[in-house]
Protein backbone atom coordinates (compact mmCIF):
# COMPACT_ATOMS: atom_id res chain seq x y z
CA UNK A 1 0.00 0.00 0.00
CA UNK A 2 1.39 3.60 -0.80
CA UNK A 3 2.28 6.45 1.36
CA UNK A 4 -0.34 9.35 1.68
CA UNK A 5 2.49 11.60 1.19
CA UNK A 6 3.17 9.66 -1.93
CA UNK A 7 0.29 12.13 -3.31
CA UNK A 8 1.43 14.98 -2.76
CA UNK A 9 3.44 16.76 -5.58
CA UNK A 10 6.39 18.09 -4.65
CA UNK A 11 6.68 21.76 -4.71
CA UNK A 12 7.98 22.97 -8.33
CA UNK A 13 11.23 24.86 -8.15
CA UNK A 14 11.37 28.55 -9.16
CA UNK A 15 12.05 29.21 -12.43
CA UNK A 16 14.93 31.28 -12.06
CA UNK A 17 16.64 28.18 -10.04
CA UNK A 18 16.44 26.36 -13.31
CA UNK A 19 20.25 26.48 -14.02
CA UNK A 20 23.23 28.53 -12.71
CA UNK A 21 23.24 30.46 -15.99
CA UNK A 22 19.21 31.70 -15.36
CA UNK A 23 20.12 32.88 -12.08
CA UNK A 24 23.56 34.91 -12.98
CA UNK A 25 21.24 36.31 -15.84
CA UNK A 26 18.37 37.26 -13.72
CA UNK A 27 21.06 38.72 -11.20
CA UNK A 28 22.83 40.53 -13.16
CA UNK A 29 19.92 41.82 -15.42
CA UNK A 30 18.21 43.32 -12.19
CA UNK A 31 21.24 44.92 -11.31
CA UNK A 32 21.79 46.91 -14.88
CA UNK A 33 17.99 47.85 -14.62
CA UNK A 34 18.41 49.51 -11.26
CA UNK A 35 21.19 51.35 -12.73
CA UNK A 36 19.06 52.66 -15.37
CA UNK A 37 16.06 53.31 -13.06
CA UNK A 38 17.67 55.70 -10.54
CA UNK A 39 17.80 59.24 -13.34
CA UNK A 40 14.92 58.23 -14.88
CA UNK A 41 12.95 57.91 -11.08
CA UNK A 42 15.05 61.44 -10.78
CA UNK A 43 13.79 62.92 -13.81
CA UNK A 44 10.26 61.85 -13.44
CA UNK A 45 10.05 63.58 -10.29
CA UNK A 46 11.23 66.47 -11.16
CA UNK A 47 8.26 66.13 -13.76
CA UNK A 48 6.00 65.99 -11.21
CA UNK A 49 7.49 68.59 -8.86
CA UNK A 50 8.86 65.97 -6.06
CA UNK A 51 11.58 65.58 -4.12
CA UNK A 52 13.80 63.00 -6.43
CA UNK A 53 13.24 60.24 -2.88
CA UNK A 54 9.35 60.50 -3.88
CA UNK A 55 10.21 58.91 -7.51
CA UNK A 56 12.92 56.40 -6.56
CA UNK A 57 10.44 55.09 -3.52
CA UNK A 58 8.10 54.53 -6.24
CA UNK A 59 10.20 52.74 -8.32
CA UNK A 60 11.43 50.74 -5.14
CA UNK A 61 8.34 49.45 -4.01
CA UNK A 62 6.12 49.12 -7.57
CA UNK A 63 9.47 47.00 -8.83
CA UNK A 64 9.24 44.77 -5.23
CA UNK A 65 5.58 44.26 -5.36
CA UNK A 66 4.57 43.63 -8.98
CA UNK A 67 7.46 40.60 -9.07
CA UNK A 68 5.01 39.52 -6.67
CA UNK A 69 1.30 40.12 -7.74
CA UNK A 70 2.31 41.40 -11.28
CA UNK A 71 0.60 38.68 -14.10
CA UNK A 72 3.55 39.42 -16.38
CA UNK A 73 7.29 38.11 -15.73
CA UNK A 74 10.10 39.84 -16.28
CA UNK A 75 8.40 43.40 -16.16
CA UNK A 76 9.30 46.28 -14.81
CA UNK A 77 7.19 48.90 -12.85
CA UNK A 78 8.60 51.63 -11.68
CA UNK A 79 7.86 56.11 -11.48
CA UNK A 80 6.93 56.73 -15.19
CA UNK A 81 7.22 60.16 -17.25
CA UNK A 82 2.78 59.01 -18.22
CA UNK A 83 2.14 59.15 -14.56
CA UNK A 84 4.31 61.93 -13.89
CA UNK A 85 1.95 63.71 -16.14
CA UNK A 86 -0.93 63.27 -14.82
CA UNK A 87 -0.12 63.91 -10.99
CA UNK A 88 2.12 67.07 -11.80
CA UNK A 89 -1.41 69.46 -12.05
CA UNK A 90 -2.35 67.99 -8.98
CA UNK A 91 0.67 68.37 -6.72
CA UNK A 92 1.34 72.11 -7.98
CA UNK A 93 -2.12 73.07 -6.62
CA UNK A 94 -2.91 70.98 -3.69
CA UNK A 95 0.43 69.67 -2.52
CA UNK A 96 2.38 65.88 -1.86
CA UNK A 97 -0.40 64.95 1.02
CA UNK A 98 -3.20 65.00 -2.45
CA UNK A 99 -0.85 63.51 -4.62
CA UNK A 100 -0.25 60.37 -2.09
CA UNK A 101 -4.12 60.00 -1.81
CA UNK A 102 -4.08 60.24 -5.04
CA UNK A 103 -1.65 56.97 -5.55
CA UNK A 104 -3.59 55.17 -3.71
CA UNK A 105 -7.19 55.87 -5.02
CA UNK A 106 -5.51 55.48 -8.42
CA UNK A 107 -4.83 52.11 -7.24
CA UNK A 108 -8.42 50.88 -5.82
CA UNK A 109 -9.75 51.95 -8.91
CA UNK A 110 -7.05 49.74 -11.28
CA UNK A 111 -8.17 47.05 -9.17
CA UNK A 112 -11.48 47.26 -9.68
CA UNK A 113 -11.18 47.86 -13.41
CA UNK A 114 -9.07 44.74 -13.06
CA UNK A 115 -11.61 42.60 -11.53
CA UNK A 116 -13.81 44.03 -14.29
CA UNK A 117 -11.96 42.45 -17.16
CA UNK A 118 -10.39 45.76 -18.66
CA UNK A 119 -7.71 43.39 -19.73
CA UNK A 120 -10.07 42.06 -22.75
CA UNK A 121 -10.47 45.42 -24.39
CA UNK A 122 -6.63 44.92 -25.41
CA UNK A 123 -8.28 42.50 -28.16
CA UNK A 124 -9.69 45.37 -29.96
CA UNK A 125 -6.12 46.92 -30.34
CA UNK A 126 -4.89 46.30 -33.82
CA UNK A 127 -1.57 45.19 -35.14
CA UNK A 128 -0.36 48.48 -36.62
CA UNK A 129 -1.47 50.21 -33.35
CA UNK A 130 0.55 47.75 -32.18
CA UNK A 131 3.85 48.08 -33.97
CA UNK A 132 2.99 51.80 -33.91
CA UNK A 133 3.21 51.55 -30.02
CA UNK A 134 6.59 50.27 -30.26
CA UNK A 135 8.37 52.41 -32.66
CA UNK A 136 7.04 55.54 -30.63
CA UNK A 137 8.25 54.03 -27.52
CA UNK A 138 11.86 53.55 -29.09
CA UNK A 139 11.50 57.30 -30.23
CA UNK A 140 10.55 58.63 -26.59
CA UNK A 141 13.29 56.59 -24.96
CA UNK A 142 15.89 58.01 -27.98
CA UNK A 143 14.56 61.43 -27.56
CA UNK A 144 14.35 61.68 -24.00
CA UNK A 145 18.46 60.89 -24.16
CA UNK A 146 18.87 64.23 -26.47
CA UNK A 147 18.64 66.53 -24.11
CA UNK A 148 21.45 64.46 -21.60
CA UNK A 149 23.72 65.91 -24.87
CA UNK A 150 22.74 69.02 -25.03
CA UNK A 151 24.98 72.07 -23.84
CA UNK A 152 27.35 69.19 -22.23
CA UNK A 153 31.42 68.61 -21.86
CA UNK A 154 33.07 67.58 -25.58
CA UNK A 155 34.07 64.16 -23.69
CA UNK A 156 30.39 63.16 -23.05
CA UNK A 157 30.34 62.21 -26.57
CA UNK A 158 33.01 60.11 -27.36
CA UNK A 159 31.87 58.37 -23.90
CA UNK A 160 28.51 58.11 -25.34
CA UNK A 161 30.15 56.47 -28.84
CA UNK A 162 32.65 54.13 -26.00
CA UNK A 163 29.70 53.25 -24.47
CA UNK A 164 27.63 52.13 -27.59
CA UNK A 165 31.23 50.23 -29.15
CA UNK A 166 31.15 48.01 -26.05
CA UNK A 167 27.43 47.02 -26.46
CA UNK A 168 27.74 46.18 -29.76
CA UNK A 169 30.80 44.17 -29.46
CA UNK A 170 31.33 42.56 -25.67
CA UNK A 171 28.40 40.03 -26.87
CA UNK A 172 30.67 38.93 -29.79
CA UNK A 173 33.22 37.92 -27.06
CA UNK A 174 31.16 37.12 -24.08
CA UNK A 175 27.56 36.98 -22.31
CA UNK A 176 28.37 35.93 -19.33
CA UNK A 177 28.10 39.96 -17.90
CA UNK A 178 25.37 41.97 -19.75
CA UNK A 179 27.40 44.67 -21.77
CA UNK A 180 25.11 47.25 -20.39
CA UNK A 181 26.92 46.44 -17.23
CA UNK A 182 30.24 46.67 -18.18
CA UNK A 183 29.94 49.67 -20.26
CA UNK A 184 28.67 51.68 -17.14
CA UNK A 185 31.79 49.99 -14.77
CA UNK A 186 34.29 50.91 -17.37
CA UNK A 187 33.45 54.21 -18.03
CA UNK A 188 32.72 55.08 -14.75
CA UNK A 189 36.39 54.13 -13.61
CA UNK A 190 37.80 56.03 -16.67
CA UNK A 191 35.65 58.84 -15.43
CA UNK A 192 36.63 59.17 -12.00
CA UNK A 193 39.87 57.72 -12.83
CA UNK A 194 40.50 60.38 -15.04
CA UNK A 195 38.83 62.97 -13.58
CA UNK A 196 36.69 64.04 -16.37
CA UNK A 197 34.18 67.08 -15.64
CA UNK A 198 31.03 65.22 -17.18
CA UNK A 199 27.06 65.46 -15.85
CA UNK A 200 26.49 62.36 -13.31
CA UNK A 201 23.58 60.92 -11.54
CA UNK A 202 24.33 62.80 -9.00
CA UNK A 203 23.67 66.13 -10.45
CA UNK A 204 20.10 65.29 -11.36
CA UNK A 205 19.63 65.31 -7.54
CA UNK A 206 20.13 64.10 -3.65
CA UNK A 207 19.64 60.59 -2.83
CA UNK A 208 17.77 59.18 -0.05
CA UNK A 209 19.87 58.07 2.74
CA UNK A 210 17.17 56.25 4.44
CA UNK A 211 14.92 53.49 3.37
CA UNK A 212 10.69 55.03 3.05
CA UNK A 213 8.79 54.30 6.16
CA UNK A 214 4.90 53.42 5.77
CA UNK A 215 2.21 56.22 6.99
CA UNK A 216 -1.15 57.57 5.79
CA UNK A 217 -1.00 60.87 3.22
CA UNK A 218 -1.49 64.02 4.81
CA UNK A 219 -5.09 65.52 3.67
CA UNK A 220 -8.14 65.96 5.35
CA UNK A 221 -10.52 62.51 5.07
CA UNK A 222 -13.46 64.28 3.38
CA UNK A 223 -15.94 63.97 0.97
CA UNK A 224 -14.49 67.56 -0.70
CA UNK A 225 -10.70 65.61 -0.49
CA UNK A 226 -12.59 62.56 -2.63
CA UNK A 227 -14.00 64.84 -5.06
CA UNK A 228 -10.68 66.62 -5.76
CA UNK A 229 -8.88 63.90 -6.12
CA UNK A 230 -10.91 61.44 -8.01
CA UNK A 231 -10.71 62.68 -11.25
CA UNK A 232 -6.99 62.24 -11.66
CA UNK A 233 -7.18 59.04 -9.78
CA UNK A 234 -9.21 57.91 -12.43
CA UNK A 235 -6.95 59.30 -15.35
CA UNK A 236 -3.85 58.00 -13.32
CA UNK A 237 -5.45 54.76 -13.41
CA UNK A 238 -6.58 54.57 -17.06
CA UNK A 239 -2.97 55.82 -18.10
CA UNK A 240 -0.91 53.52 -15.74
CA UNK A 241 -3.29 50.68 -16.91
CA UNK A 242 -3.13 50.82 -20.67
CA UNK A 243 0.79 51.46 -20.91
CA UNK A 244 1.11 48.10 -18.42
CA UNK A 245 -1.07 46.15 -20.41
CA UNK A 246 0.45 47.43 -23.77
CA UNK A 247 3.85 46.71 -21.98
CA UNK A 248 2.72 43.35 -20.79
CA UNK A 249 1.27 42.61 -24.85
CA UNK A 250 4.86 43.31 -26.08
CA UNK A 251 6.45 41.36 -23.49
CA UNK A 252 4.48 38.35 -24.36
CA UNK A 253 5.51 38.78 -28.08
CA UNK A 254 9.34 39.18 -27.50
CA UNK A 255 9.70 36.06 -25.00
CA UNK A 256 6.74 34.14 -27.40
CA UNK A 257 4.70 33.51 -23.60
CA UNK A 258 1.45 34.27 -22.73
CA UNK A 259 0.72 36.39 -19.50
CA UNK A 260 -2.50 36.89 -17.60
CA UNK A 261 -2.69 40.37 -17.81
CA UNK A 262 -6.22 40.67 -15.54
CA UNK A 263 -3.80 39.49 -12.68
CA UNK A 264 -1.57 42.66 -14.14
CA UNK A 265 -4.24 44.62 -13.65
CA UNK A 266 -5.11 43.76 -10.04
CA UNK A 267 -1.13 43.43 -8.96
CA UNK A 268 -0.93 47.33 -10.70
CA UNK A 269 -3.43 48.05 -8.62
CA UNK A 270 -1.82 46.68 -5.24
CA UNK A 271 1.75 47.54 -5.96
CA UNK A 272 0.51 51.62 -6.52
CA UNK A 273 -1.38 50.99 -3.32
CA UNK A 274 1.77 49.96 -1.40
CA UNK A 275 3.62 52.50 -3.04
CA UNK A 276 1.27 55.05 -1.78
CA UNK A 277 1.59 53.99 1.59
CA UNK A 278 5.12 54.59 1.41
CA UNK A 279 4.91 58.08 0.15
CA UNK A 280 5.71 57.52 -3.31
CA UNK A 281 4.08 58.96 -6.66
CA UNK A 282 3.12 55.81 -7.97
CA UNK A 283 3.47 54.45 -11.62
CA UNK A 284 3.38 51.46 -13.95
CA UNK A 285 4.97 49.24 -16.26
CA UNK A 286 8.04 51.19 -17.43
CA UNK A 287 9.09 50.25 -20.74
CA UNK A 288 12.64 51.25 -21.75
CA UNK A 289 13.93 49.36 -18.54
CA UNK A 290 11.83 46.11 -19.21
CA UNK A 291 13.14 46.12 -22.16
CA UNK A 292 16.95 46.28 -20.87
CA UNK A 293 15.74 43.85 -18.94
CA UNK A 294 13.77 41.07 -21.34
CA UNK A 295 15.62 42.12 -24.72
CA UNK A 296 19.09 43.44 -23.95
CA UNK A 297 19.48 41.53 -20.91
CA UNK A 298 17.92 37.99 -21.50
CA UNK A 299 15.68 37.98 -18.56
CA UNK A 300 12.21 36.27 -17.77
CA UNK A 301 11.82 35.26 -14.41
CA UNK A 302 10.03 37.40 -11.20
CA UNK A 303 13.94 37.30 -10.12
CA UNK A 304 15.09 40.05 -11.93
CA UNK A 305 11.97 42.67 -11.29
CA UNK A 306 12.48 42.05 -7.38
CA UNK A 307 16.39 42.62 -7.83
CA UNK A 308 15.60 45.42 -9.82
CA UNK A 309 13.76 47.35 -6.88
CA UNK A 310 15.73 45.43 -3.99
CA UNK A 311 19.25 46.62 -5.79
CA UNK A 312 17.85 50.00 -6.66
CA UNK A 313 17.44 50.81 -2.74
CA UNK A 314 20.45 49.27 -1.70
CA UNK A 315 22.54 51.49 -4.26
CA UNK A 316 20.73 54.74 -3.56
CA UNK A 317 20.96 54.02 0.35
CA UNK A 318 24.62 52.49 0.75
CA UNK A 319 26.00 53.26 -2.02
CA UNK A 320 24.86 56.88 -2.92
CA UNK A 321 28.13 58.30 -3.52
CA UNK A 322 29.08 55.54 -5.79
CA UNK A 323 25.94 55.66 -7.95
CA UNK A 324 26.44 59.48 -7.83
CA UNK A 325 29.63 59.23 -9.59
CA UNK A 326 28.19 57.24 -12.42
CA UNK A 327 28.48 59.25 -15.22
CA UNK A 328 25.24 60.20 -17.39
CA UNK A 329 26.94 59.21 -21.00
CA UNK A 330 27.27 56.24 -19.94
CA UNK A 331 23.34 55.64 -19.14
CA UNK A 332 22.53 57.48 -22.14
CA UNK A 333 24.45 55.05 -24.06
CA UNK A 334 22.65 52.11 -22.45
CA UNK A 335 19.12 54.01 -23.67
CA UNK A 336 20.00 54.87 -27.38
CA UNK A 337 20.92 51.12 -27.35
CA UNK A 338 17.35 50.10 -25.91
CA UNK A 339 15.65 52.48 -28.72
CA UNK A 340 17.74 50.96 -31.37
CA UNK A 341 16.85 47.38 -30.45
CA UNK A 342 13.06 48.26 -29.35
CA UNK A 343 12.19 49.58 -33.19
CA UNK A 344 10.68 47.50 -35.32
CA UNK A 345 13.05 48.39 -38.45
CA UNK A 346 11.20 45.67 -39.99
CA UNK A 347 7.79 47.83 -40.59
CA UNK A 348 9.78 50.87 -41.87
CA UNK A 349 11.53 48.73 -45.11
CA UNK A 350 10.22 50.08 -48.11
CA UNK A 351 9.19 46.47 -49.04
CA UNK A 352 7.12 46.37 -46.00
CA UNK A 353 5.26 49.97 -46.88
CA UNK A 354 4.54 49.00 -50.76
CA UNK A 355 3.08 45.51 -49.78
CA UNK A 356 1.42 47.24 -46.45
CA UNK A 357 -2.45 48.44 -46.99
CA UNK A 358 -2.22 52.22 -47.04
CA UNK A 359 -5.10 52.24 -44.20
CA UNK A 360 -2.68 50.00 -42.15
CA UNK A 361 0.25 52.24 -42.32
CA UNK A 362 -1.80 55.53 -41.66
CA UNK A 363 -2.49 54.00 -38.35
CA UNK A 364 0.65 52.95 -37.22
CA UNK A 365 1.86 56.65 -38.57
CA UNK A 366 -1.15 58.04 -36.34
CA UNK A 367 -0.08 56.59 -33.39
CA UNK A 368 3.86 57.09 -33.58
CA UNK A 369 2.65 60.93 -34.69
CA UNK A 370 0.39 61.33 -31.46
CA UNK A 371 2.55 59.82 -29.13
CA UNK A 372 5.44 61.59 -30.20
CA UNK A 373 3.80 65.16 -30.16
CA UNK A 374 1.75 64.52 -26.92
CA UNK A 375 4.89 62.10 -25.14
CA UNK A 376 1.88 59.94 -23.85
CA UNK A 377 1.92 56.23 -25.33
CA UNK A 378 -1.74 55.78 -23.84
CA UNK A 379 -3.29 59.16 -25.58
CA UNK A 380 -1.20 57.38 -28.46
CA UNK A 381 -2.95 53.95 -28.24
CA UNK A 382 -6.52 55.46 -27.99
CA UNK A 383 -5.50 57.87 -31.38
CA UNK A 384 -4.22 54.82 -33.29
CA UNK A 385 -7.29 52.05 -32.28
CA UNK A 386 -9.99 55.06 -33.11
CA UNK A 387 -7.88 55.70 -36.74
CA UNK A 388 -7.98 51.73 -37.33
CA UNK A 389 -12.20 51.88 -36.76
CA UNK A 390 -12.28 54.52 -38.92
CA UNK A 391 -10.33 52.82 -41.55
CA UNK A 392 -11.91 49.86 -40.96
CA UNK A 393 -15.21 50.96 -41.12
CA UNK A 394 -14.75 52.84 -44.14
CA UNK A 395 -13.52 49.64 -45.74
CA UNK A 396 -16.12 47.39 -44.55
CA UNK A 397 -18.76 50.04 -45.77
CA UNK A 398 -17.89 49.73 -49.47
CA UNK A 399 -18.30 45.90 -49.21
CA UNK A 400 -22.38 46.57 -49.28
CA UNK A 401 -24.18 46.02 -52.63
CA UNK A 402 -27.30 46.14 -53.73
CA UNK A 403 -28.37 44.07 -56.97
CA UNK A 404 -32.21 43.98 -58.07
CA UNK A 405 -33.76 41.53 -60.74
CA UNK A 406 -37.74 41.57 -62.19
CA UNK A 407 -38.81 38.30 -62.32
CA UNK A 408 -40.07 37.13 -65.86
CA UNK A 409 -43.64 37.66 -65.34
CA UNK A 410 -42.78 41.53 -64.27
CA UNK A 411 -44.54 41.10 -61.09
CA UNK A 412 -41.94 40.82 -58.27
CA UNK A 413 -38.18 42.09 -58.22
CA UNK A 414 -35.83 40.37 -56.11
CA UNK A 415 -33.01 42.58 -54.42
CA UNK A 416 -29.97 40.55 -53.29
CA UNK A 417 -28.15 42.76 -50.34
CA UNK A 418 -24.25 41.49 -49.68
CA UNK A 419 -22.52 42.18 -47.24
CA UNK A 420 -21.96 43.55 -43.71
CA UNK A 421 -24.95 46.68 -42.63
CA UNK A 422 -23.76 48.74 -40.26
CA UNK A 423 -24.04 52.32 -39.60
CA UNK A 424 -21.32 53.20 -42.02
CA UNK A 425 -22.80 50.82 -44.40
CA UNK A 426 -26.43 51.34 -44.51
CA UNK A 427 -26.14 55.08 -44.67
CA UNK A 428 -26.64 54.49 -48.60
CA UNK A 429 -28.76 51.64 -48.44
CA UNK A 430 -32.57 53.33 -48.67
CA UNK A 431 -30.89 55.33 -52.23
CA UNK A 432 -30.10 51.45 -53.96
CA UNK A 433 -33.92 50.83 -54.53
CA UNK A 434 -36.30 52.02 -57.28
CA UNK A 435 -39.18 52.58 -55.32
CA UNK A 436 -41.37 54.38 -58.26
CA UNK A 437 -40.76 51.67 -61.48
CA UNK A 438 -40.58 48.83 -59.15
CA UNK A 439 -43.47 46.06 -59.45
CA UNK A 440 -46.11 45.79 -56.40
CA UNK A 441 -43.91 42.66 -54.83
CA UNK A 442 -40.87 43.45 -53.77
CA UNK A 443 -38.37 41.06 -52.15
CA UNK A 444 -35.41 41.90 -50.49
CA UNK A 445 -32.71 38.91 -50.20
CA UNK A 446 -30.23 39.06 -47.20
CA UNK A 447 -28.90 35.47 -47.24
CA UNK A 448 -25.25 37.35 -48.27
CA UNK A 449 -25.95 39.87 -45.91
CA UNK A 450 -25.50 40.75 -42.03
CA UNK A 451 -27.53 43.28 -39.91
CA UNK A 452 -24.72 44.56 -36.83
CA UNK A 453 -26.95 47.65 -34.99
CA UNK A 454 -30.35 49.62 -34.76
CA UNK A 455 -29.03 52.13 -38.05
CA UNK A 456 -29.03 48.80 -40.19
CA UNK A 457 -32.72 48.29 -38.86
CA UNK A 458 -33.63 51.54 -39.42
CA UNK A 459 -32.44 51.93 -43.06
CA UNK A 460 -34.79 48.39 -43.52
CA UNK A 461 -37.91 50.72 -42.05
CA UNK A 462 -37.00 53.44 -44.49
CA UNK A 463 -36.85 51.43 -47.39
CA UNK A 464 -40.47 49.58 -46.24
CA UNK A 465 -42.23 52.78 -45.26
CA UNK A 466 -41.08 54.27 -49.01
CA UNK A 467 -42.59 51.51 -50.58
CA UNK A 468 -45.63 51.13 -48.59
CA UNK A 469 -46.28 54.63 -49.64
CA UNK A 470 -46.63 53.15 -53.07
CA UNK A 471 -48.84 50.79 -52.18
CA UNK A 472 -46.32 48.22 -52.36
CA UNK A 473 -45.42 45.18 -50.24
CA UNK A 474 -41.92 44.31 -49.20
CA UNK A 475 -40.70 40.94 -48.03
CA UNK A 476 -37.12 40.34 -46.33
CA UNK A 477 -35.87 36.59 -46.31
CA UNK A 478 -32.82 34.98 -45.60
CA UNK A 479 -32.00 36.82 -42.26
CA UNK A 480 -29.42 34.83 -40.19
CA UNK A 481 -30.33 33.65 -36.59
CA UNK A 482 -28.76 36.65 -34.87
CA UNK A 483 -29.59 39.32 -37.51
CA UNK A 484 -33.34 37.98 -37.31
CA UNK A 485 -33.71 38.21 -34.01
CA UNK A 486 -31.81 42.08 -33.82
CA UNK A 487 -34.52 43.19 -36.72
CA UNK A 488 -37.55 41.27 -34.72
CA UNK A 489 -36.64 43.40 -31.53
CA UNK A 490 -36.02 46.80 -33.13
CA UNK A 491 -38.03 47.00 -36.50
CA UNK A 492 -40.99 49.98 -36.25
CA UNK A 493 -39.73 50.80 -33.07
CA UNK A 494 -37.09 53.07 -33.87
CA UNK A 495 -39.43 56.21 -34.85
CA UNK A 496 -41.72 58.31 -32.68
CA UNK A 497 -44.00 58.29 -35.81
Amino acid sequence: MSSPLAAVPKPSRPDWLASPEVFRTEVLAGLVVALALIPEAISFSIIAGVDPAIGLFASFTMAVVISVVGGRKAMISAATGAIALVIAPLNREYGLGHLIATVILGGLMQIVLGALGVARLLRFVPRSVMVGFVNALALLVFLSQVPEMRDVPWPVYPLVLAGLLMMVFLPRLTTVVPAPLVSVAVLTVLTVGAGLAVPTVGDKGELPSSLPVPGLPDVPFTLDTLTTIAPYAFAFALVGLMESLMTAKLVDDITDTRSDKTRESIGQGVANIVTGFFGGMGGCAVIGQTMINVKVSGARTRLSTFLAGVFLIVLVVVFGPVVSDIPMAALVAVMIMVSVATFDWHSVRPKTLQRMPLGETTVMVATVTVVVATHNLAVGVIAGSITAMIVFARRVAHRAEVTGVVGPDGKQVVYAVTGELFFASSNDLVHRFDYQDDPDDVVIDLSDARIWDASSVAALDAVETKYAQRGKKVTLIGLDQPSAEMHGRLAGQLTGH
